[in-house]
């Protein structure tokens, strides 16, 4: 019976709201004016004048859609516009079903609110059990030294990792990885693309800050002597991570191709290339030939949106995994 009336009272909210939404989205009639029959010719007139028009002139393109014309030739400006109504009338519709279900649902039980997500969670922790192992994990002590300053710098690395992925994603949807187009296309993130002077900016100096502040954590590391046993694996994922971090960086300036860009590459190809005996197999490797080329960019964007990302992922997992289960090392 409970049920039933919570039902009831649900959808006869429901149905109030719909009512309103259809009143208030009926247009109104507009006022009968006076037809001058000067200003105003019979229809007579006007069939015998569309048949003369439609002689000598050619007919009509047809009415296109806005809301899919627009995305397709560009012809409305602020694309943006129908979007973020929807948004809006989409946010406040749910948050008045929201609050119309949480009012019923005080009305009918009589019993404290419980949140969504809480009731998700039970939800699945009736079915997979996952409250208690995930309690085990994020339920862990942080000891007060770990609590200064210095320990937060690899928090920040991969705080700013993070910021690096979501804000190269977001260029990536317009960078185009060719000789001919990549200089342009980042011209058009700059100029053209709402935010992506802002984003590409983001990312930019994300870029520059990871490098600081992995070495800057490395230091820390290293002054507190946490390298020693038994964390040597962690000290060597975190070295291999660092060489990571200049990857990222190392194929990340080659995308703008620009002379900076170029030459910069070259430069730095020519200095890999002047190990010995592996020089020149590194060299080819980067280059994917003797001089910088259209390969070159192709590739080196390979490894900065996928091989890099991927060998980071793997890194950071295992050098989590063996913070959590080693602990943090005391300050000597």
């Amino acid at each position: 019976m409970r049920r039933l009336r919570h039902a009831f009272v649900v959808l006869t909210l429901i149905t109030l709201f719909l009512i309103v939404a259809v009143v208030l989205g009926t247009p109104q009639a507009q006022a009968s004016e006076t037809v001058d029959p000067i200003q105003d010719p019979p229809s007579s007139l006007l069939r015998l004048a569309s048949v003369h028009l439609t002689e000598n002139t050619p007919p009509q393109p047809p009415e296109q859609d806005t809301c899919m014309h627009c995305h397709l030739s560009g012809s409305i400006d602020n694309i943006w516009t129908p979007l973020a109504r929807w948004i809006v009338a989409g946010f406040g519709g749910l948050v008045f079903l929201v609050g119309a279900y949480r009012t019923g649902s005080g009305w009918v039980t009589r019993k404290p609110w419980k949140p969504l997500w809480a009731r998700a969670v039970d939800w699945l922790d009736d079915r997979f059990q996952i409250v208690e192992p995930m309690r085990a994990i994020l339920d862990k002590p942080v000891p007060m030294f770990a609590t200064r300053w210095m320990y937060c710098l690899g928090g920040i690395t991969f705080t700013l990792l993070i910021i690096l992925a979501v804000t190269g994603t977001m260029l990536a949807f317009y960078y185009k990885p060719t000789p001919e187009a990549a200089y342009a296309s980042i011209q058009f993130i700059e100029t053209e693309v709402r935010f992506g002077a802002a984003i590409r900016a983001i990312h930019h100096w994300s870029a520059n800050g990871v490098v600081v502040m992995v070495v800057a954590h490395m230091v820390r590391v290293f002054i507190h002597g946490a390298y020693k046993a038994p964390r040597e694996l962690n000290w060597v994922s975190g070295a291999l991570l660092l060489i990571l971090t200049f990857g990222f960086g190392l194929t990340g300036y080659l995308l703008p191709w620009d002379q900076r860009a170029y030459w910069a590459t070259t430069v730095a190809s020519e200095i890999a290339g002047g190990l010995p005996q592996i020089g020149d197999l590194i060299l080819v490797f980067l280059r994917g030939g003797w001089d910088v080329s259209a390969v070159t960019l192709s590739r080196f964007y390979a490894l900065h949106v996928l091989v890099i990302p991927v060998g980071a992922l793997g890194l950071l997992g295992i050098h989590f995994l063996m913070i959590r289960r080693q602990g943090i090392h005391r300050p000597l």
